[in-house]
């Protein structure tokens, strides 16, 4: 049930990403980062210290992706096991 109500939320912050200023998209990824960190250390039955590092490093992954997003840069796989970054399609 902890599980649907934070998929809830996350899914309700999304939604709204469309008109919301570059520091309010890296507020919401933050949020929804740390929430996906949150449900896979439930669903892997971690210890509460692990739930927290799961929480903080989702966190940063989650505004680093909504910084990227802000610049119009994406990601893509070189095909030697790297990234490069380019203007988005």
């Amino acid at each position: 049930m902890k599980a649907l109500m934070i998929a809830a939320a996350v899914g309700t912050l999304t939604l709204g990403a469309c008109t919301m200023s570059s520091n309010e998209r890296t507020a919401v990824g933050g949020l929804a980062g740390a929430a996906g960190g949150l449900l896979l250390a439930d669903a892997f039955d971690a210890n509460p210290n692990w739930t927290i590092v799961a929480a903080l490093g989702g966190a940063a992954a989650g505004a680093l992706v909504a910084r990227n997003s802000a610049q119009g840069d994406c990601a893509y796989a070189d095909g030697r096991g790297g990234y490069y970054r380019a203007a988005c399609p």
